[in-house]
């Protein structure tokens, strides 16, 4: 792919060759199908479309120095899947389905998977939808699961740098007993508003309380948040968060290293009391924050020296990235390698 500058990619969609699709209807699954094209048939009744029955994965491929490609930890992936599936009533795509897919995708758009040390990687989406006509409120009886991919940029452009946030009270990204822990579009569309009015006053993203008593840290627009508090790895609980894969990660690399971690509810007032804190995802990894600034009481909470990343959460970043790329040891046994 010459025409393609791994270097300067953004985090946008590339048209790559295939696509992987398969159908469920009469209570199982088809054969898996390869596309070329962008588009999906879909019927003007489908319940997707009106009723939200609709869930969503990212993952990424990477080349290692050694041009192999990896994937990481896809089974995870395949298991929220599933259970985002389950929570809104869609079938359920197995394990060995999910795989299949997942890496017919990447092999045969395996010249779009960027080369080692551009900082760009493949990434992978997979969907899954309730495609069959209903009027009524009911759950649909077909579904479509399909797979694209597309190669993204690194999310930093210019270095890792501390972002500011902006706390919300005026919305709720999700309800305390609703769908907060599965990764489905509704959750997504209920947080654009928030986002994009605290981009627009200059702040990289929002940090959502809890919405029932708006006194608990939920996430930070589509991420998880972290925070460091001495050899202490901290993140909140709550049924109505989204199960990150790359907090989880990070959970356990920051327990290799000796390190304290706690999954809990983390009242807002702690934030005083954290050394670093951050967002994380599958898109950035890490996103290291400078400042929250909580608007109705004017308070700033202020993390690490300004301008700069914190070291743990750098040390954790690193040697997460390295995993996926194969610069370090996979002692976890996370990554798999394509044939």
């Amino acid at each position: 792919m010459n025409d393609i500058d791994w270097t300067s990619l953004s985090f946008g969609y590339i048209k790559t060759d295939y696509n992987i699709r398969c159908h469920y209807s009469d209570g199982k699954w088809g054969d898996i199908e390869v596309s070329s094209s962008e588009y999906l048939n879909v019927h003007i009744a489908a319940t997707g479309l009106h009723y939200g029955q609709e869930a969503f994965e990212g993952l990424k491929a990477y080349r290692g120095k050694d041009g192999k490609i990896r994937l990481f930890r896809w089974e995870e992936n395949a298991r929220r899947l599933m259970n985002s599936a389950e929570g809104v009533l869609m079938a359920k795509v197995p394990e060995e389905l999910f795989k299949e897919a997942v890496f017919k995708a990447v092999k045969l758009n395996e010249k779009f998977v960027p080369p080692y040390g551009s900082g760009a990687s493949l990434y992978i989406r997979p969907l899954l939808f309730g495609d069959g006509a209903m009027v009524g409120v009911n759950p649909a009886r077909e579904f479509t699961f399909a797979v694209f991919v597309t190669p993204v940029g690194s999310y930093f452009k210019g270095g890792i740098k501390p972002v500011n946030m902006l706390i919300s009270r005026k919305y709720d990204r999700a309800a305390p007993m609703g769908t907060g822990k599965y990764k489905v579009g509704g959750n997504y569309a209920a947080s654009l508003k928030a986002i994009i009015e605290a981009r627009d006053e200059g702040y990289a993203n929002i940090v959502f309380l809890d919405a029932k008593e708006k006194k608990y840290i939920d996430e930070c627009g589509p991420a998880n948040f972290f925070g460091i508090k001495g050899n202490t790895y901290i993140t909140p609980e709550s049924d109505s968060i989204l199960p990150s894969i790359t907090n989880k990660s990070l959970i356990e690399i920051a327990g290799s290293l000796g390190m304290k971690t706690e999954r809990r509810p983390v009242p807002l007032e702690e934030l005083n009391e954290f050394d670093e804190a951050g967002a994380c995802g599958t898109a950035a990894v890490i996103s290291p924050i400078g400042k929250i600034i909580d608007p109705d009481t004017n308070k700033i909470y202020k993390f690490g020296k300004e301008g700069e990343p914190g070291t743990v959460q750098m040390k954790l970043y690193n040697i997460l990235v390295g995993i996926q790329t194969g610069d370090e040891p996979d002692t976890f046994g996370w990554v798999t390698i394509l044939d």
